[in-house]
């Protein structure tokens, strides 16, 4: 048996007036969502548990089989895998975001989507810079990197509150900084960046563009290495992970997937879908299990643009699903499960903690007759899982 999981990140919506109070999983043209709606089931699952941030790290563990409130302990270590960062115990990892900053304003959580090229040069010269013994910086991918910081006492974990730039944009600065005892060392060290990015070469050029500049670091998803089982132990089968982001890629190495890497994945909305579709399809030669995920809806979502978010989901359904349809719609030996991680509404422009819709099809999977999928048609359902890591588990079985 083959199992492929597809996950279009932050898919899931609420109604928009503009769409006639549809969503813009019901507004889209998605024939392979809803051939699977038709011929297997829909369903609802809560991939965020209670008190915990609805961040992407926290859905994707979920959708994985692991339960959140057990295994994560944050963003950074799981990036930090990916880019072969290793943490000893005690060491703190945290994601340094690339933002735009204007007077006391971040403007911009991603720098206009900057090109890796260019953040990798501006990573570098903050390492150089702001870099010592017990605290590195490491180049990621566009504007998602990461700050390192070695065991020590200055930082404490537990007493530190950090806010994701995607959920301030727009917003005061100094009002979001990081607070705590010994959040200090985490604002010093951002306020410095401001010194050495600012005017940067790269980030005059950039400004000469009309594009904006990478002219601040902002520290937030801090974490030690976690402890999770591998996905052979914990289900008997080998798989791999498909995703532009380092979060996801590292997630997948943490638990002993195989990490495959499709040049044309952008993690933005030109990202390559057919791509990580065929990659998918090569994979399931020697493997049990494929886990793709596709960025472009979410940051669609984070962007407040209806248009993309819907261009991005159609090509989620016809590029990725589509084409993994075409290679085994006539086959008896797979299932397929799609689902976003969590929702990000256009209206709120970040993650939300909503129950999601999820469908799946294939041999063994019982013939619901929903019209399609959508988050309407979940609702309707009476598949729910309460607990997010467990529907993996029900899907392989």
């Amino acid at each position: 048996m083959k199992y492929i999981v597809i996950v279009p990140d932050g898919m899931a919506d609420y109604p928009i007036e503009e769409l006639e109070n549809r969503t813009p999983m019901e507004a889209a043209r998605t024939p392979n969502f809803d051939f699977i709606a038709q011929g297997g089931t829909v369903g609802r699952v809560k991939t965020i548990p209670d008190k915990m941030n609805p961040g992407s790290d926290v859905a994707n563990i979920s959708i994985l089989g692991y339960d959140p409130s057990k295994y994560y302990t944050g963003r950074g270590p799981l990036e930090a895998a990916n880019l072969g960062v290793e943490l000893e115990d005690g060491d703190v990892a945290f994601r340094c975001n690339l933002v735009t900053a204007l007077g006391d304003t971040l403007t911009d959580y991603s720098s206009g989507h900057i090109k890796s090229s260019e953040a990798g040069i501006l990573i570098k010269s903050i390492d150089k810079e702001l870099g010592t013994n017990r605290i590195r910086f490491y180049p990621g991918v566009s504007y998602r990197h990461l700050m390192l910081v070695k065991r020590g006492e200055e930082l404490h974990l537990q007493d530190i509150s950090c806010k994701a730039p995607h959920d301030i944009a727009g917003q005061s600065i100094s009002k979001n900084l990081p607070r705590g005892d010994n959040a200090q060392v985490l604002i010093d060290l951002m306020m410095q960046s401001r010194k050495i990015l600012e005017n940067h070469e790269i980030n005059l050029v950039r400004i000469d563009l009309k594009e904006n500049p990478g002219n601040m670091i902002w520290l937030w998803g801090q974490g030690e290495k976690p402890n999770m089982p591998s996905f052979q132990d914990k289900y008997g089968m080998s798989g791999s992970v498909i995703s532009a982001v380092d979060l996801i890629k590292g997630m997948g190495k943490i638990i002993g997937l195989e990490v495959i890497n499709v040049p044309g994945a952008t993690g933005y909305y030109d990202t390559d879908y057919e791509g990580k579709a065929n990659a998918a399809l090569k994979s399931l030669e020697k493997n049990d299990f494929v886990f793709i995920h596709i960025e472009a809806p979410d940051e669609a979502g984070h962007n407040g643009q209806l248009r993309e978010k819907i261009l991005a989901i159609e090509r989620c359904d016809q590029l990725v699903l589509g084409t993994i349809l075409k290679a085994y719609k006539d086959r008896k030996d797979f299932r397929v499960l799609v689902m976003p991680d969590h929702a990000t509404p256009i209206k709120l422009k970040t993650h939300s903690s909503d129950i999601i819709p999820f469908c799946m099809y294939g041999s063994g999977i019982p013939k619901k007759d929903f019209p399609r999928f959508s988050e309407k048609e979940a609702k309707d359902s009476e598949l729910y899982f309460e607990k997010g890591h467990e529907l993996l588990g029900f899907f392989l079985k």
